[in-house]
Parts: structure tokens; sequence; C-alpha cells
């Protein structure tokens, strides 16, 4: 089981997704930012350092939502996904071909990467003033 987070990042009633490189795994599909914990590291401190190496940008976690367990053919995942808001920086792309900024209703007509969807599914659940709040 390998720990990995996600941030489904918000500003401005937008959600920004990115799109998988042609040279990463599941090539082309979108995701939610983030990356693996690595030892001795915190879920929080392994999403802010991510988001700030793939994406050049500074966050602030806001709320983490249930975590997401998806089986692949060789390994299987636990994402942990945290609403966060975008607090700072130029993005800047390390590793993902693309990213958009979309509102809620657009989400759902990506190409998603296959752990992600269940973690859409819960965001786009949430109670609508909730979100707003952010």
């Amino acid at each position: 089981m390998i720990d990995v987070t996600c941030a489904i990042i918000v500003n401005d009633n937008k959600v920004l997704v990115a799109q998988r490189s042609e040279k990463m795994n599941l090539p082309l599909k979108w995701e939610f930012p983030g990356g693996k914990i690595e030892q001795n590291e915190t879920a929080e401190n392994c999403l802010k350092r991510e988001i700030k190496e793939e994406l050049n940008i500074e966050i602030e976690l806001i709320k983490r939502l249930e975590s997401q367990k998806f089986k692949y053919e060789l390994f299987t995942i636990n994402l942990i996904p945290f609403i966060s808001k975008y607090l700072s920086g130029e993005i800047a792309l390390a590793e993902h071909k693309c990213v958009k900024w979309l509102t809620k209703e657009e989400l759902e007509c990506l190409d998603w990467a296959p752990a992600d969807i269940s973690v859409l599914n819960s965001f786009l659940k949430l109670n609508n003033d909730a979100a707003r709040t952010l």
C-alpha cells in the first residue's frame, strides 16, 4: 500500500486540476495534484512540499477528506485528499502537461485517473455552502 496525498485547490470558486504528462503512468489522465508521502513525513507536510515542487505554488490546507483506497494492477494506493486554498505563487509545471482552473460542474467532463474519481465524487457531494467559504 502506497500512501499518496492530493490537493483539491480552490480559488475564486474554481478548482485546480492537472493533466499527467505523456511520460507519467496513466498518461494524459487528469488528477488532483499531490504525491507520495516520504518516510517520517506527515500527510500535510507531504502535500505542501509536493505542490511547491510540482506547481511552484503555496497552499493552505483547509479540510482533510476521507481517504480513498484504489487497487491498480500492480499496487494499491491510499489516496489522502485535502481541500486546500491557493495562497500565492505563479504556476510553473515540473511534471504535468498542463493545469486548468475549472468550476465544480466542469470537473465531471474530464478523463480522470481512476484513483481520483472517488475523491472527485466525495468533493462534489460536499455542501455547496461549505465550499463557498473557501
